[in-house]
């Protein structure tokens, strides 16, 4: 099993990375809350990895953190939640802010997170307390989000390439829409700083 990775970023295409390990690329599947603390293209980086091995396909999914890949790690443990939910959740939510709106049993806040119904919010607080109560969580904060969802218009350039990003992380087409277009300027911003913009008002509220 691969459990870290070290080489040449070479292209950011969220939710996926091609990193160049002494001459092998490595496609790895990663949060945004991973991808946001990436280098640029051409610079060097470093990953801790979870694999996954099926017949039909061998997985690598890649965090900046121990403490999000353990996290990962917890989700999947979860009656009906696969790596795409997971990853949907890091995506949403730090560590530290998923553990909050645990131990607070905010059913509210968990139910913003791309893919998750009431249902599966309250699977993840009843089958995940036990799981975060370590030492590390302590004092985190609560995300949320807020807003009604529009109708979808086509977008163009890095903008589109954005709402696809949150699209493929699971939030719906008309959510992630209405994100991209409430980022001042995305026509003229990079993907990555669209994407962390629009991502910027479900955190730090409580």
């Amino acid at each position: 099993m691969i459990g870290r990775l070290k080489g040449i970023l070479v292209n950011k295409q969220p939710p996926w990375i091609l990193l160049d390990v002494q001459g092998v690329g490595y496609e790895v599947e990663v949060p945004l809350s991973t991808l946001f603390d990436l280098p640029a293209n051409g610079q060097e980086a470093t990953l801790l990895i979870h694999t996954v091995v099926r017949e039909d396909a061998f997985l690598l999914y890649g965090f900046s953190r121990e403490v999000e890949r353990k996290l990962f790690r917890h989700l999947l443990k979860v009656t009906g939640v696969g790596a795409k939910l997971a990853l949907g959740v890091l995506s949403g939510m730090n560590a530290e802010e998923f553990a909050g709106a645990i131990a607070r049993n905010d059913i509210a806040a968990l139910i913003r997170l791309p893919g998750v119904g009431r249902k599966t919010a309250e699977r993840l607080v009843i089958e995940m307390r036990d799981r975060l109560a370590e030492g590390f969580f302590d004092g985190a904060t609560l995300a949320t989000a807020a807003g009604k969802m529009g109708d979808v218009v086509p977008l163009a350039g890095a903008d589109q390439e954005a709402m696809s990003a949150l699209e493929a992380l699971g939030y719906k087409p008309a959510e992630s829409q209405r994100m991209v277009k409430a980022v001042p300027g995305a026509e003229t911003l990079p993907v990555e700083q669209i994407i962390r913009l629009a991502l910027k008002p479900f955190a730090g509220k409580a």
